[in-house]
Order: structure tokens, then sequence, then C-alpha cells
């Protein structure tokens, strides 16, 4: 799933691409991935691109009073292409989701980009709004973690008043903007924190470590991200990641053997000896399979 240093990826190079140019199509290949319907999507067409922002793991590219707001969801990803076909998609049960055709270059080509969704299970959503607030993701997001906004004291009154276990308040979107499975399982292996601590019983000594690990887990990775092709962001992201994935293999940090609690729909995974002591954490569904 794209997270906020992807999103924030894609922001910068469609920021770059993007701004000044001219829609001249588009295409709603999957009617199911558009979830407004006044304005129009049609209503782009005509209208230039002036900026590209990000609202966690919201993309945002605005044209003129129009912004098309896409949530790429555990599959999705953005496509750039400098030459698109003037031949309208064929409409099926392929990825393809949504295309934009920008007007023709001085060169004669028409560059433009799709927007893509891998998979049986379709949960991208494309909007365009007026004011991103209407979109009800979007109105529901916390703070950014990397926003001056979070600042240290802000960060422990968060996790202060929240009674469950640390993993899922990074995930939350209500409370911080941005950050998924992957990130949050890198952040905690970084603070050498276990996955299953409660956040409101955590230290000042742990909320600190944890703190830091945040924004030097995602400034890194945003870092690392920067100027590469879309084409190589996802594979960037994957090599980047320490423990989050990596079952069964050593920790770079100790070369304990890196394990994983599953869920019904994802997993988590954790060094025992950098963040739990030691002690592997019960996983569940493998022990119903063992009764």
């Amino acid at each position: 799933m794209p997270e906020l240093p992807e999103v924030e990826s894609l922001t910068q190079f469609l920021g770059e691409h993007l701004v000044g140019r001219t829609v001249e199509r588009v295409y709603p290949v999957s009617v199911a991935a558009l979830k407004t319907y006044d304005p129009p999507i049609t209503a782009l067409e005509g209208q230039a691109f002036d900026g590209a922002g990000r609202h966690g793991k919201f993309l945002d590219l605005r044209a003129g009073e129009l912004h098309l707001v896409i949530h790429l969801a555990r599959a999705g990803w953005v496509r750039w292409s400098d030459k698109v076909s003037p031949d309208p998609p064929r409409p099926g049960k392929g990825p393809l989701a949504l295309r934009v055709r920008l007007a023709s270059t001085d060169a004669g080509a028409a560059p433009g980009f799709d927007v893509t969704e891998a998979g049986t299970q379709k949960h991208l959503a494309v909007y365009l709004v007026r004011d991103p607030q209407e979109v009800p993701g979007i109105a529901r997001l916390g703070p950014d973690p990397l926003s001056g906004e979070v600042t240290p004291g802000a960060f422990a009154a968060l996790l202060a008043a929240e009674r469950r276990q640390v993993k899922g308040v990074l995930r939350d979107q209500s409370v911080l903007a941005g950050i998924g499975n992957a990130y949050s399982d890198e952040i905690l292996h970084a603070a050498r924190l276990s996955p299953f601590k409660l956040a409101a019983n955590l230290s000042e000594e742990e909320v600190a470590g944890l703190f830091a690990a945040m924004h030097t887990t995602l400034a890194e990775a945003v870092e690392r991200a920067r100027g590469l092709p879309l084409r190589d962001l996802k594979a960037e992201k994957k090599s980047g990641l320490r423990v989050h994935g990596r079952t069964g293999e050593p920790c770079p940090v100790c070369g304990d053997t890196i394990r994983e609690v599953s869920f019904a729909d994802s997993s988590l995974q954790y060094c025992p000896t950098c963040q739990t002591g030691g002690t592997p954490l019960a996983d569940r569904r493998m022990s119903r399979l063992l009764k």
C-alpha cells in the first residue's frame, strides 16, 4: 500500500510534470472507482493543472477551482506516459481505472497518466471536488507526522489519550495521517518497541524515542524516493524496509529471526530481540491452526 513517503514522491513528480499543462480528455474506465459525480469528471477537460499536494495518503491534483483527489488504497498506482494513445481505452476487467490525456506538446506527443489498481479487490477511490475537505477521508485526517504541527509535546499528548496498542495508533489516520502497515512496523523496530504495547503506557523516554524514530524513518524514506521515476518507487520502498515483509530473514540490527503476527487481512513483522525482550508475540491465527 502506498504510504506517506511514496505519495509524497508521487506528488513531487506529478507537480513537476503537470503544472501548466491542460487536460484534453478524461476517461473514467472504472465507474466504481469514481466516488463523486458533481462536478462531473469531464469538468477537468480544458482545465490546466496548477499544483499538486498531499493529504496523508491522498493525492491532490489541483486544476483551477477543481481538485482531482486520488486514494490509491492497497494496490493502486499512477503511471506516467510521455505519449498517450489518442484512442479511448477499452473498458474491461484490467487494472486501468482512470486515464487523463493532456494537450499535445510542441513535439506533437500527448502526455498523460493512468491510475491503475491491481488485484481483484477494488478499493481505489477517485474524487473530483471543489474543496478537498469534501472528501470524507480527508475531513477525518489527523495531522501530518512530518509537519510542524506534530511537536514532541503534541505527539506525547496524542499517545497519552490512547488506551490502544501503539501499532494501531500509528496506523490510525484520524490520529496521524499517512502512516500505514509497513512504516508503522519500521518505526516501531527503529524505536525498539513492541507493537502490542499500549500507547498510553509508554514512558517519557519511550515516547521520545518513538517520536525520533517516526521522523527519521519517514524523512529518510522520502529522501530515498526523491527524484526516482514512478516505476521505481515500489521497488525502492521494498528494498528500504528492514523488517516489514521480511519474515524469516535475519534482523539487520541484531541478527535474530524476524517474526510475524497474522490478522484477517494483514500481518505485522517485528524482531523479538530488538522489540519484545526476546519473547515471540502470540499469533492467534497460527494458534488456531495448531489446535
